[in-house]
């Protein structure tokens, strides 16, 4: 039986179909494949923290181990940590918490394993990781203000003024304050007003004393004619109501 050309030039067309698409395919698989690519590391700062941050922008998602090692002459001093992620088109990234000292020096490990339990990716990002220069900014402590800035003692209050000696002692303190008499300068001024007025003749110094030169003579006369004129009254009523009752 024999193929005629038509036959054989479609068998051609789609062998060839094939071909590439199997070639796609491929190529395709292995763009999308985990590869040590797809990963990077930052140190950079979080506030007053230092953190270590791995991206993975893996479209396929295979999930991947990622390792952080601080570095110390080139051999590995401690393991910082140790954390899983599954990449993205747009990244994926972990962080890691670590106080980093400027210019230290980590290693990033990435390990990846597909599907099929074959091994994607194990190896180092290429270069180690170089902290900044600058270590993260810490906030001031606040110094407690000293007792003796907060609390200031009031000024002493002002002593008098000590007494001037010499010629001038006798002076005023101030000329607004006036000097107040003693008692003895009260009693010796008074003694001189009554020093000052007229003193009276002998004989009405006696009568003022006495009352003589008054009214008082005319008052007491009067009184004892009362005295005497009631006196007679009363008398003159019990000796009347006693003859009353004789009488009856």
């Amino acid at each position: 039986m024999s193929i005629s050309r038509r036959t054989a030039r479609t068998v051609r067309i789609l062998g060839v179909a094939s071909a590439s698409a199997a070639l796609a395919l491929g190529v395709a698989g292995n763009a999308f494949a985990c590869s040590i690519k797809d990963f990077s590391a930052e140190a950079k700062c979080d506030g007053e923290k230092g953190i270590i941050t791995v991206k993975d922008v893996d479209p396929s998602g295979t999930p991947a181990t990622v390792s952080v090692f601080l570095q110390n002459n080139n051999a590995d001093e401690r393991k910082v940590g140790e954390q899983e992620v599954k990449g993205s088109r747009q990244g994926t990234t972990v962080t890691f918490a670590e106080d980093w000292e400027p210019n230290a020096v980590y290693r990033i490990r990435v390990r990846a394993v597909g599907k099929n339990g074959k091994v994607l990716v194990d190896e180092d990002i290429k270069p180690n990781l170089t902290a900044p220069s600058t270590a993260c900014a810490a906030k001031a402590p606040s110094t407690p203000a000293s007792p003796q800035e907060s609390e200031t003692p009031a000024p002493p209050a002002s002593e008098p003024e000590p007494a001037a000696s010499g010629p001038d002692a006798s002076a005023p303190a101030t000329e607004s304050a006036s000097p107040v008499p003693s008692a003895s300068e009260s009693a010796a001024a008074s003694a001189g007003d009554s020093n000052n007025a007229p003193s009276p003749a002998v004989g009405e110094s006696n009568l003022a004393e006495t009352g003589a030169g008054s009214n008082t003579g005319l008052i007491a006369g009067v009184a004892v004619a009362l005295v005497v004129i009631g006196g007679g009254a009363v008398f003159f009523g019990l000796r009347r109501r006693g003859g009353t009752n004789n009488n009856r």
